[in-house]
């Protein structure tokens, strides 16, 4: 569906929707991307530290220094909403990368447990608010047919920031064992702060969002925008005319509160509801607890902390070599086949790999379950990488109006945040209580679940411009109501 004109002529939203990606595009998207790189480094690389951490946490304290981060996340998505909607995404998005720098720091220096869990909390908080902020910034410039695979680069950032943090335990571990309890885990998780503070100088020179300069009345802003997105030529009367179309589609700014419209609250749920499957199904397990668990089976029975911690290192830095590889065919693949469909697929294959994982820690022994545990856990990741990790940030970023994209994508980060904080929080608990092979189970049939509800409620959202997609849910919701009348 064509994104509406005025007075017959197209837009100057038109003309960025249908613009072809240049190479400035990747770029400002790599930038935008950057806390998700950082995201994926500082909730991973507690899980190679975690076994030289001197404070001997157990049980929920355990749980929340690897899961602290997610709560942090959880409150700072809440906060960026409604600030990024007032003060624009830029402005948040230089903040977000300078408080990184700060929780990295302290994590580095830390000098007793309560201090490294207030930095783990303050890391979340900036990881929270990059993630509801991120995409919705992406999406109010990307190019319709490209939206999906622009937005997904937050996904494929996260991998790659997983990747790196496991490449950067393995050289400090494997190449200084000795120093491993001292300086070694403070070096491991300190390191996030470098590129924080280059993203904190690099993001002050980024564009704001047109589409929330356009709401915001700053016209002048707008031009400058266009220009630097490669929209040229704009005029006072194409940038009135562009404001009249947001205006029509959205409502005007003094009508926000009527923007919660019944369609607008469905988006709301279904996104919500899609994030707490995609955390719920246990991707984060073996990511963020991989060295932990795994190390104990590849490292033999009889090895040194350090062996079977750069053991589990190892193995966990194969599974996340496969989320990166499998995250790039998710971005390939989104905007040729759908949101919807591409879900389906990646829950389908995460339950097959799920219940084959656990087939292998349950009845088989040796080498051979080795090699079962491995590939089950590898196709589960790649499942998830595919089809379903970058499909919910696409989705947080592109199905709500630009009045309140802020606070409706800092809503959904949050509730993604609280279900990531449970799972790993209660994991260790579910692991004493039915082993992991039995967690395996349980995540497939959430998996089982998560399908039901996608074919039932997601729409496709694939080439429809953002201001066009709250109507699909608008008649969805108007569909359900009259189906509930009659």
């Amino acid at each position: 569906m064509a994104q509406p004109a005025t007075n017959g002529r197209s837009n100057i939203l038109t003309k960025l929707d249908e613009r072809v990606p240049t190479r400035f595009y990747w770029q400002l998207t790599l930038l935008a991307t950057l806390g998700g790189f950082l995201f994926g480094y500082d909730t991973s690389n507690i899980g190679s530290a975690l076994n030289f951490v001197p404070y001997h946490l157990k049980g929920l304290a355990l749980g929340y220094l690897v899961s602290g981060a997610s709560l942090g996340a959880a409150a700072g998505a809440i906060l960026a909403g409604p600030a990024a909607d007032r003060f624009g995404r830029k402005a948040l998005l230089v903040i977000d990368a300078g408080i990184y720098a700060v929780g990295s720091i302290l994590s580095a220096v830390t000098w007793h447990a309560s201090v490294l869990l207030i930095a783990r909390t303050l890391i979340g908080v900036a990881i929270g608010a990059d993630s509801a902020i991120a995409t919705a910034y992406i999406a109010e410039y990307a190019p319709k047919n490209r939206r999906g695979s622009l937005t997904m680069l937050q996904q494929w950032m996260i991998t790659v920031g997983i990747l790196v943090a496991y490449i950067i335990a393995l050289i400090i571990f494997a190449g200084w064992p000795a120093s491993a309890a001292s300086s070694g885990w403070r070096l491991v998780l300190g390191l996030g702060a470098v590129p924080a503070l280059i993203g904190l100088v690099m993001r002050s020179r980024m564009p704001e969002s047109p589409r929330w300069l356009l709401r915001r009345g700053r016209y002048d802003e707008v031009r400058k925008a266009m220009a630097t997105l490669g929209v040229e030529d704009v005029s006072d009367d194409d940038v009135r005319r562009a404001a009249e179309v947001v205006e029509r589609v959205e409502g005007s700014r003094e009508s926000r509160r009527r923007a919660w419209s019944p369609g607008v609250r469905r988006a709301l749920i279904v996104v919500s509801v899609f994030f707490i499957f995609q955390q719920i199904t246990g991707i984060n397990v073996p990511l963020y607890y991989g060295p932990h668990l795994l190390g104990p089976y590849f490292s033999g029975a009889h090895a040194s902390l350090v062996d079977t911690t750069v053991a589990g290192v190892e193995v966990t830095l194969i599974m996340t070599a496969v989320n990166v590889a499998a995250t790039y065919l998710g971005f390939r693949w989104i905007d040729k086949f759908g949101r919807k469909p591409l879900a389906i697929g990646g829950y389908t294959g995460m339950i097959i790999s799920a219940l084959i994982a656990a087939l292998g820690l349950a009845f088989l022994s040796g080498t051979f379950q080795l090699v079962v545990i491995m590939i089950g856990l590898d196709a589960f990741i790649a499942s998830f990488a595919v089809g379903v990790g970058g499909t919910g940030w696409t989705l947080q970023g592109e199905v709500f109006p630009t009045a309140v994209r802020g606070q409706a994508a800092a809503f959904c980060a949050m509730i993604d945040w609280l279900a990531n904080f449970l799972i790993i929080l209660v994991f260790p608990v579910s692991q004493n209580a039915i082993g992991l092979d039995g967690v395996l189970v349980v995540f497939a049939g959430l998996c089982a679940l998560a399908i039901v509800f996608v074919w039932k409620f997601l729409p496709e959202t694939k080439e429809l411009p953002v201001e066009e997609i709250v109507r699909v849910f608008e008649k969805q919701q108007e569909q359900s109501v009259l189906h509930k009348v009659s």
